[in-house]
This record gives structure tokens, C-alpha cells and sequence, in this order.
């Protein structure tokens, strides 16, 4: 997992600076120059397990939608496999090492289904989808290979009760992360 030193070091240096330049009650929720910050994209930029690429993209939405997947919606369980490197699981006990190797890559098999690689292909859309589309994926559950067919494995009448803005800020952060086009580990 990335350390919050490097995080220092790079990705939004500006964006940081204005955040944390105030003083207030919670440490987490700041006001700076009437611009609120969140102290929920900051907390993403600290766990991001990868190296994000921010250019182009509202750094914002990035921190908050790695966030929603890495805090809240525990895309990492599904998406990467394995999910955690050897020493690294949490689940034996053990301090949590998030595989970013495979990071979002898919390839875990939950019976005759595989988890869909959700990392961006190469025009840097995620999985493969516009934003309508994976909106469209996430509040239906159709799966976008075969629009017949609903979703079986996916939590998608959970995450289909998220706003637009938080689904839009997952959708940012995952066009942020590394395109990994092939899971050399699919499987059970």
C-alpha cells in the first residue's frame, strides 16, 4: 500500500496544500479560501495501493472515488487477484498488502463467473465503458457484454443506491489508476 509520504511527494501537491492550510475543528473537513475540501478525497489519496495519473482528470473526484472503492465499496475483494500479496492478508491475520500488481485487474472466479477487470483499456476508459455506460451497469445491473443478462456475482443493488456525483467519482479514479490489460493470475 502506498505510504502517506509519498503521497506528499506527488500526485496533488497544490490541491494538499490549499486543503491543509487552514485549521479546523475536524481535522478531516477543512474550508480554505471558501473552497470546502473533503476530508474523504484525502483520505483516498492516502490509501490508493497504485500510482495515479491525474493529469487531465478532477483531482477531486480521483480522491474521493479511490475513497468509495478502497474504503467503502470493497472493489479490491472481487476485481484483484489474488487480492493480497503473500504476508499481506488481513483475512490470516496478518497487516493488510493490497496485490498492485493486479490492482482492479479482474480475474477472481466466483463459480462459472470472473470478476471483470476494471482497470482503464487504452482510449482510458474503465472496463471498457463510457461513463453513461458504467452508470448504466451499476443502477441496472446489465451486464455490458450481454445486456440480457443481469449481473448474478456483483453487488450492484447496493451500489445502485450511490449518487451520480459518487459513482462519477469512482468512475474518475478508476480512469486514474494503471491499465492492466491481462490478469496473469485468473482464478478461483
Amino acid at each position: 500500500m502506498k505510504s502517506r509520504s509519498a503521497l506528499s511527494a506527488g500526485l496533488c501537491a497544490a490541491f494538499l496544500a490549499a486543503a491543509t492550510s487552514s485549521s479546523a475543528d475536524d481535522n478531516r473537513n477543512q474550508h480554505h479560501d471558501d473552497v470546502f475540501v473533503d476530508g474523504r478525497v484525502l483520505d483516498g489519496f492516502a490509501i490508493a495501493p497504485v500510482q495515479l495519473s491525474l493529469k487531465g482528470k478532477n483531482a477531486a473526484l480521483v480522491g474521493l472515488g479511490s475513497y468509495l472503492v478502497n474504503a467503502v465499496g470493497g472493489c479490491n475483494d472481487c476485481h484483484t487477484h489474488p487480492s493480497y500479496l503473500p504476508g499481506g492478508d488481513p483475512f490470516k491475520g496478518e497487516s493488510p498488502i493490497i496485490n498492485a500488481d493486479q490492482y482492479l485487474s479482474g480475474g477472481r472466479q466466483f463459480g462459472p463467473i470472473t470478476s471483470r477487470n476494471l482497470t482503464p483499456d487504452q482510449d482510458g476508459r474503465p472496463a471498457g465503458l463510457t461513463f453513461e455506460e458504467f452508470k448504466f451497469v451499476i443502477r441496472t445491473g446489465h451486464d455490458p457484454d450481454d445486456p440480457s443478462h443481469i449481473l448474478q456475482v456483483m453487488p450492484w443493488p447496493v451500489y445502485a443506491n450511490m449518487t451520480s456525483a459518487d459513482l462519477r467519482a469512482i468512475y474518475e479514479f478508476l480512469r486514474a489508476i494503471p491499465s492492466r490489460p491481462n490478469n496473469p493470475n485468473p482464478g478461483p
